[in-house]
C-alpha cells in the first residue's frame, strides 16, 4: 500500500496497541521507541530491573515482522562476540565472515555499561553508520536497523560509564518506570494468560517501515522550529552548570525525531510542542555537567526543562 502521513498513524496506533499487551500502561514509551526507529535513531534506556526492557525490545521487533536479538553485556565480552569475526573455513581454504547478534533488526545490548569500554566502541560504527568492518571488509546490518541499550541506574559497582561519543548516539533517552495501579492490577490478573512478544501478529513489515521513514524525511519543518531548536542547544552550552553542551549530532536527532514525532501523531508537519515533548528525551542525555553541579545532584533532565522555560518558542 502506498505509505502517507495517515497511513503512518494508523500503523503506529496499531503497533503502540500490539506491544502494549506487553508493555502494559507504557504507550509514550512505545511511542518513544517508535520515533527512534522511524528516524533511523537509537534508544537508551536507564532503568531498574524487571520494568520490560527486553519485553520492548522483542515485542517491537515482532510488531514489524523484524529480527530481534540480546546481548547480555558483561566484563568478558569481546567486541568479536559483537560484530561476527572471520574464521578459517578447512574446505574453501580461505577466512569466512560469521555475522555477530548485531545483524538484526531490533538489537537489544542489555547493561551496556557492564561492558568494558573497548566493547562499547563495537557499537560506535554500526550505530552511525549502519555497517560493521571486520578485517577491512564493510558489512550492512539488515534495515531498518536500531539498538535499545540499557543500564541500570542504581548498581554501579563493576560498570564503566559511557563515554560522551557512546551517548551522543543514541536519539533519545527513556526510562521506563514501574507501571501504575491500575496497569499492575491488569497485569496480576493476567498472570495466569501472559501474552509473550511472540505472541504479537505483525501489523507491518521491515520494508514499510524503511517507507514510513522515507516519508517522514519529507515532514515539513519551518525555519522558526529550527531556529528554536538552534537556540534550544545553544543555550545548553552556555548554562553554567553544563560543561560540555549539546553537540550538532545532538540538534540533528531532535529535528528527525520531531518529524517522526509528527508523523505518527497525523501530521506532515513540525510544531513546536513536538520540539518540547522530545527535547528532555534527546538532549538531557547528551549534557556533561560542571562537577559542582553533579555533587549538588543537579540533573540534567531538569536543566533542559529549564531552559525550555527560559528559551521562547516560536509565535507562529
Amino acid at each position: 500500500m502506498g505509505v502517507d502521513v495517515a497511513s503512518i498513524q494508523e500503523l503506529s496506533e496499531r503497533v503502540v496497541e500490539g506491544v502494549e499487551r506487553v508493555l502494559v500502561g507504557k504507550p509514550h514509551v512505545v511511542q518513544l521507541s517508535l520515533t527512534a526507529m522511524l528516524s533511523h535513531g537509537h534508544l537508551l534506556i536507564e532503568d531498574n530491573p524487571g520494568t520490560g526492557k527486553t519485553s520492548l525490545a522483542r515485542a517491537l521487533a515482532a510488531s514489524i515482522a523484524g529480527t530481534s536479538t540480546r546481548i547480555q553485556f558483561t566484563p568478558d565480552l569481546l567486541p568479536g562476540d559483537i560484530t561476527g569475526v572471520s574464521v578459517w573455513s578447512q574446505g574453501a581454504g580461505e577466512f569466512e565472515y560469521r555475522q555477530g547478534p548485531v545483524f538484526s533488526n531490533v538489537v537489544l545490548a542489555d547493561e551496556i555499561n557492564r561492558a568494558s569500554p573497548k566493547t562499547q566502541s563495537a557499537l560506535l560504527e554500526v550505530m552511525q553508520e549502519g555497517r560493521v568492518t571486520v578485517d577491512g571488509v564493510p558489512h550492512a546490518v539488515p534495515r531498518p536497523f536500531m539498538v535499545i541499550a540499557t543500564q541500570n541506574p542504581i548498581e554501579h559497582a563493576g560498570t564503566y560509564e559511557l563515554p560522551e561519543a557512546q551517548l551522543d548516539r543514541f536519539a533519545l533517552k527513556a526510562s521506563i518506570g514501574y507501571p501504575d495501579h491500575a496497569s499492575t492490577l491488569r497485569i496480576l490478573a493476567d498472570s495466569g494468560d501472559e501474552v509473550s512478544p511472540e505472541d504479537i501478529s505483525p501489523v507491518t513489515d521491515a520494508q514499510t517501515v524503511q517507507a514510513m521513514a522515507g516519508v517522514i524525511r519529507g515532514v515539513h519543518v519551518e525555519p522558526s522550529i529550527v531556529d528554536y531548536v538552534a537556540r534550544l542547544v545553544e543555550a545548553t552550552r552556555e548554562a553554567d552548570e553544563v560543561r560540555l553542551g549539546v553537540s550538532v549530532r545532538g540538534a540533528l536527532a531532535l529535528v528527525r525525531t520531531a518529524r517522526a514525532w509528527a508523523a505518527i501523531h497525523g501530521r506532515d508537519y513540525v510544531t513546536p510542542d513536538d520540539v518540547k515533548a522530545l527535547a528532555v528525551p534527546a538532549l538531557s542525555h547528551r549534557l556533561v555537567l560542571q562537577p559542582e553541579a553533579e555533587f549538588d545532584d543537579v540533573r540534567p533532565e531538569s536543566i533542559v526543562q529549564q531552559l525550555m522555560l527560559t528559551v521562547a518558542p516560536p509565535r507562529r
